[in-house]
Order: C-alpha cells, then structure tokens, then sequence
C-alpha cells in the first residue's frame, strides 16, 4: 500500500508563494520521476512539472520562471516552489510519482491540495 499526501496549499494573493510538500510511504520501491499536476473543474488535468531521477526539470510554458520542482530522494518527498502566483494558477495540484521494482512500474497518485489565488 502506497500513499501520497500533499501540503502546503491554501489562499494567497496574486503575487504572493506557496511551496507544496508531497510525501510517499508505504511499500515505495525505486522512485524514478516525480510530477506536479493541475486541474480546474470542467478542465482536463494538465502536467505543471517533472523531475526525473539524476535529470533536468520540465515545466509547462506557463509557470517556467516562476515555479521550482525539487525532491528529497531520502525523505520520498517532492516540492513545488510556486512564486509570482497568478489568479489563473487557481486549481487542485496533485503529485504523481513513478517506482519500479525489477521490471514492474508503479505509478501513485495523491488526493491533491487546492491552490487558490485572489486578484
């Protein structure tokens, strides 16, 4: 059994940061990459940043130069250093992380935390 819980969200105004914690426990084997999604309701969830094991970050266009992924392979712990947030950064981020085993993938998702940002 696997579990990811997600922190670090709340209401903040435009302009403002947030910086959002996701923990894995459980039976968690090699984590490879790690990710941060997004969603809005009515709206299909969009990949916001990946971080590969011992590899380079990947950001949506939309939050280059203003959010930070990181992860603290010790810990099972993956962050997402969000500043200059806008009212269009409003949604429900959830992390995903990718474990293996041998040759058996795992993929985990979390519950989400909300993100909401006022003009």
């Amino acid at each position: 059994q696997v579990r990811l819980v997600e922190s670090g969200g709340g209401l903040v105004q435009a302009g403002g940061s947030l910086r959002l914690s996701c923990a894995a426990s459980g039976s968690i084997f090699t984590i490879h990459t790690m990710h941060w999604y997004r969603q809005t309701p009515g709206e299909q969830r969009d990949l916001v940043a990946t971080l590969p094991s011992g590899g380079l970050p990947k950001y949506a266009d939309s939050v280059k130069g203003r959010f930070t992924i990181s992860r603290d392979n010790a810990k099972n712990v993956v962050y997402l250093q969000m500043n200059n947030l806008k009212p269009e950064d409003t949604a429900l981020y959830t992390c995903r992380i990718e474990h293996r085993l041998g040759d058996d993938e795992y993929d985990e998702w979390g519950q989400g935390t909300q993100v909401t940002v006022s003009s």
